[in-house]
Order: structure tokens, then C-alpha cells, then sequence
């Protein structure tokens, strides 16, 4: 049998953390909550990451997630960009590791091909794609919110489902999800 576990999926940022927390459990995975943290109200960007923390570790003392699935920072061109998320992306890591839990992380383009298929699908794909996932109409329109459920979601079909879910996107195809995964399909 199956064991069941909370996962609290996060999409890191500074102007905007989206969240996603399910149930998984085998191959089922139910939406508890998701939504975003929005840090508009704050100039400074210490406030920020505090605002991250503190609202991360509200949901991990109430949801009692058992891991944290987190989006990494992927490459960009501006390091100051990439820096701020890696900030970001460590206030929320700090709020799980107050509460030992452990941590996975997962590249966007990981993210994407789980969910939909396609490493280079767009946000709203994705946010298409979790409505099927998790048949429900409760996913949040807000695409930030979306992502942070995509990641708890990527690490549901790697962990929990038995989904072979791999870290190069650019090789990766429907063709290659059959060949992985021949016992997932309907005959």
C-alpha cells in the first residue's frame, strides 16, 4: 500500500512565491491549497526574503507538509536576477529546514516536461495541464501559484506515483515517457 505524504511544492521569486500543497498517494494526488505570496508592499529586498520565510513557514506549521519540492533557479544572462532568486529560493528552503524537512529540487524545464509533456511549454499549459492532473477547478488563475503547484506535482509522479520523471527535458518525449513508464499506460 501506498504511503501518503503532504508535499508543498514552491515556485521561488521576489516579487511573487506561488505555492501549491497536495496529498499524494500511489498514483492519486488531491489539491489541498495553493496561492502566492505577493511582496509588492516591500521596497526592501531583506523584507522580502523575510516575508518568504515567515509565510513558508505558516504553511509548513500548518499543512505539516513531509518534503519540500522547489523550483531551482535557472540560468539567466543577469546575474543580479539570478542571485535575488537563489535568495528567494533559500528563504524558502531556511523556513523547511527549521522543520527538517527534506528538500528537492527540480529545474523548470523538469517542472514542465513532468506536467505537460514539454520542457518548453508555456505557464499557461501548465496551469491547463494541473486542471486534468488534479480534475479539479480549484486551480488558482494566478500562474505564479500554478508553478509552485507544478513542482509539488513533479515530485508526486517522481516519487509517489513511480512516474520516471528525468532531468533533461531536451531529450525527453512522449515517445520516451511510453518507453519509461510502459506500466502507467491504459490498454
Amino acid at each position: 500500500m501506498a504511503k501518503k505524504q503532504i508535499i508543498l511544492g514552491i515556485d521561488p521569486g521576489t516579487q511573487v512565491t506561488g505555492y501549491g500543497i497536495i496529498l499524494s498517494h500511489g498514483q492519486k494526488a488531491e489539491l489541498i491549497i495553493s496561492g502566492a505570496i505577493f511582496m509588492s508592499k516591500y521596497d526592501d529586498h531583506y523584507d522580502r526574503l523575510s516575508c518568504i520565510y515567515d509565510r513558508v513557514l505558516d504553511l509548513v506549521n500548518q499543512y505539516e507538509p513531509d518534503c519540500l519540492a522547489i523550483e531551482a533557479p535557472f540560468y539567466s544572462k543577469n546575474v543580479q536576477s539570478m542571485l535575488k532568486l537563489g535568495r528567494a529560493q533559500g528563504a524558502a528552503m531556511a523556513a523547511a529546514l527549521t522543520r527538517k524537512l527534506p528538500i528537492f529540487e527540480y529545474a523548470p524545464k523538469s517542472i514542465k516536461q513532468a506536467i505537460t509533456g514539454n520542457g518548453n511549454a508555456s505557464k499557461e499549459q501548465v496551469a491547463s495541464m494541473l486542471t486534468h492532473i488534479l480534475k479539479s477547478d480549484n486551480i488558482p488563475d494566478q500562474l505564479d501559484a500554478t508553478d509552485g503547484l507544478a513542482a509539488a506535482i513533479c515530485h508526486h509522479f517522481k516519487v509517489g506515483s513511480g512516474i520516471k520523471v528525468t532531468g533533461n527535458s531536451k531529450k525527453n518525449s512522449w515517445a520516451d515517457f511510453v518507453k519509461n513508464n510502459p506500466d502507467k499506460l491504459s490498454k
